[in-house]
């Protein structure tokens, strides 16, 4: 692609999508050991039980999200996308470290939950503002005709950190044994926080403001109160945004969070096969990324939202029960359908949300918007389908949560307007 020949360009594209690596893969972390942290964290002797519970601290985590959403949304929007995107890298990769550190509940009682669930609650507040500002700050950089592509770059670097976060779990739970994992071989995967958060601060400070934002700034049109405009002039904008938003949250967590510990707990595989199974699918999903992102430059944004999520509230229930046999292959498809019907929606939800609004309350409208849905609904996709199969006995219930969000968003995704071909406001 002769864009990607640009060196501007080129560091643009790494700078919005190295945050996003580095963010979330340290949150994720958590996710993928969730099983193995019940039973450090919770010990109860009912693995359902210590899941359950571990799974709540992860959906407290998405509790301030909303909160760091209204934060890193204003810092965004009054002094630029460039100083909310170093803060919030910095506070994640100081959390993340933080919760390798942390003795078990073996060792100091309830004070070791007590510090998880405040780790937790700060890398919530870093990922409330880091994800949605960078996509703000790539797609404001991008040419008119490249904004899908950009902004499913920004995305791809978020599915790239979930990827290697599942990929160093399959390694780690692969080469060493149970109890040295539960002894120790858990803390590796959060140590890397402090490392990566020195390198994506030094990327970031060395990138230059968006285009977009400077050119309020040289016409002294900054925002000075993007919250309180956001919902007297916006209000529709930011009720569509909610609503989309709300199909990614339980689609990702659902789909690439959860069905790790799915497999592993309730259909039996090992940890190693069931992170596996993952790694796989999510290959395949960085790879149709940025593709479905040149294809919405050419096509629009609107085929590709409602494909998605029709073929989403048509097939969960299927691709479940596949998913649930308790073979290999049959797990495997299963997940890899999920990734070709989910990805055309997720390459370009970042790109359409950027277009929706206005630049001087774009990251606030934006931010709030996304993270919102993520907290209520996407925080808690993986407790919620665990406690589907607990109280219906269905092990495939957990589909019902993806249909309803999905039917959701296909209904507000007839209302949008094309946005692919018209300049950014």
């Amino acid at each position: 692609m002769e864009v990607l020949k640009d060196n501007h360009f080129r560091k643009t594209l790494f700078a919005g999508m190295v945050g996003n690596v580095l963010e979330w893969y340290d949150f994720v972390v958590y996710g993928f050991l969730a099983a193995i942290l019940g039973k450090l964290f919770f010990p109860s002797g009912d693995p359902t039980v210590e899941l359950l519970k571990s799974f709540a601290v992860f959906a407290v985590g998405f509790f301030a999200r909303p909160v760091g959403a209204l934060l890193f949304g204003y810092v965004g929007d009054r002094f630029g996308r460039k100083r909310s995107l170093m803060i919030s890298i910095l506070l994640m990769a100081g959390s993340t470290t933080a919760i390798g550190l942390l003795p078990t509940y073996a060792q100091i009682g309830i004070l070791a939950p007590t510090l998880l669930v405040i780790l937790k609650i700060m890398q919530g507040l870093s990922v409330g503002g880091e994800y949605t500002t960078s996509v703000s700050f790539v797609v404001e950089h991008a040419p008119k005709n490249k904004r899908g592509f950009f902004g499913s770059v920004a995305i791809l670097g978020a599915v790239v950190g979930i990827l290697l976060g599942s990929a160093s779990g399959a390694v780690i739970t692969k080469i060493l044994s149970e109890d040295d994992l539960y002894g120790w071989g858990w803390r590796i995967l959060f140590f890397t926080g402090i490392l990566l958060g020195f390198i994506g601060y030094y990327v970031r400070r060395n990138i230059e403001e968006t285009p977009k934002f400077r050119e309020l700034e040289e016409k002294k049109a900054v925002d000075k109160h993007p919250v309180r405009d956001l919902f007297k002039e916006a209000k529709l904008k930011f009720f569509k945004t909610f609503s989309l938003s709300t199909f990614q949250a339980v689609g990702f967590y659902t789909i690439f969070v959860y069905i790790a510990n799915h497999l592993s707990v309730f259909v039996k595989f090992p940890k190693a096969t069931a992170l596996t199974i993952n790694t796989i699918s999510m290959i395949i999903l960085a790879i149709l990324i940025p593709l479905f992102g040149v294809i919405s430059d050419r096509i629009g944004r609107k085929p590709l939202i409602l494909f998605s999520t029709g073929m989403t509230v048509l097939l969960s229930y299927p691709l479940f029960a596949l998913l649930s046999k308790g073979d290999f292959y049959s797990a495997l498809i299963s997940q890899i359908i999920f990734s070709l019907i989910t990805a055309g929606f997720m390459a370009i939800l970042p790109t359409t949300l950027v277009e929706i609004f206005p630049t001087k309350i774009r990251n606030t409208g934006y931010s709030l918007g996304y993270n919102l849905p993520f907290a209520i609904f996407g925080g808690t996709a993986p407790l919620i389908s665990t406690y589907l199969i607990k109280t219906t006995g269905d092990i495939n219930s957990p589909a019902f949560y993806l249909i309803a969000a999905a039917f959701l968003a296909f209904v507000v995704g007839i209302t949008l307007k094309e946005t692919a071909k018209e300049p950014l406001q």
